[in-house]
């Protein structure tokens, strides 16, 4: 596939739907990996290479945030979980590299079957303003956030719905508040372990671009102007939901099995 003149364009494509994806919840690397596996590229490349467009977008998005004394203050109040994310991402990344391609791929696959169940159920509506009578440094809130950070720094995808979910449920952020955190942390996630898969070269660059170009148009489209759309996330959803299908069901090899079950 990768020989074929639209695959760059696919990736561009790829990359920019996942981009508006990112900014408005999370995972949106289930379709960047997806078509950079479904090439043929290996799991452990295309995991490193799927970081490229990630650490495109991530500081797309931050620097198209409107500025405001709110968005400034919760930028601030982000740096609490700097030194978690840091080490967490460090970590996941340095035991993604020493997986054997085969078995990260059933990973993968087993990760977006479990994302395919949760979004065929209607999420709840968190519509609870921020609690700002309640510290967010608590030291369970730094142990999350460093669990999520290794997950991240390991495979990348979903770590956004994670982090919305631990944000808005355990340390009581609203869900506009929350999404801001989640950019930045999204940010600390993805440099360090870009870094490790650098120098490890588990990345192809060419590829990884063509997604970066996508993806950082994409979060800027996303954080400016259709993160405000009030159909969006219903958008986003259904649309995850096609991709988680047919990607989970390659990679377990259940589409294969039904096939030969029927021949």
């Amino acid at each position: 596939m990768a020989e074929e003149w639209w695959y760059y364009p696919l990736l561009f494509g790829g990359g920019f739907l996942a981009g508006i994806i990112n900014t408005l919840a999370g995972n949106g690397s289930a379709i960047t990996l997806s078509l950079l596996i479904l090439s043929g590229m290996p799991a452990n490349v295309a995991n490193g290479t799927n970081r490229i467009g990630a650490l495109v977008q991530t500081i797309t998005a931050v620097l198209s945030l409107r500025r405001s004394p709110r968005t400034l203050f919760l930028f601030k109040d982000s740096t609490w979980f700097l030194i978690p994310a840091v080490i967490g991402s460090v970590i996941g990344a340095l035991l993604a590299v020493e997986v054997d391609p085969q078995i990260l791929k059933r990973i993968i696959g087993v990760i977006m079957l479990l994302l395919l169940l949760t979004m065929l159920y209607k999420p709840a509506k968190w519509a609870r303003p921020t609690d700002v009578g309640k510290s967010h440094k608590s030291i369970l809130n730094w142990v999350l956030i460093f669990l999520v950070a290794v997950y991240g720094g390991f495979l990348q995808m979903g770590i956004g719905i994670m982090l919305l979910s631990l944000l808005v449920l355990v340390a009581h952020y609203s869900l506009r508040d929350a999404n801001i955190i989640k950019l930045v942390l999204a940010l600390l996630f993805v440099l360090p372990a870009f870094i490790v898969f650098v120098v490890n070269g588990d990345l192809e660059w060419l590829p990884g671009i063509a997604l970066a170009i996508g993806q950082g148009l994409g979060a800027w489209i996303g954080a400016r102007f259709i993160l405000f759309l009030p159909k969006a996330n219903t958008i986003v959803r259904y649309t995850l939901i096609a991709i988680l299908s047919v990607s989970s069901f390659t990679l377990l090899g259940i589409y294969d099995w039904i096939r030969n079950l029927w021949m």
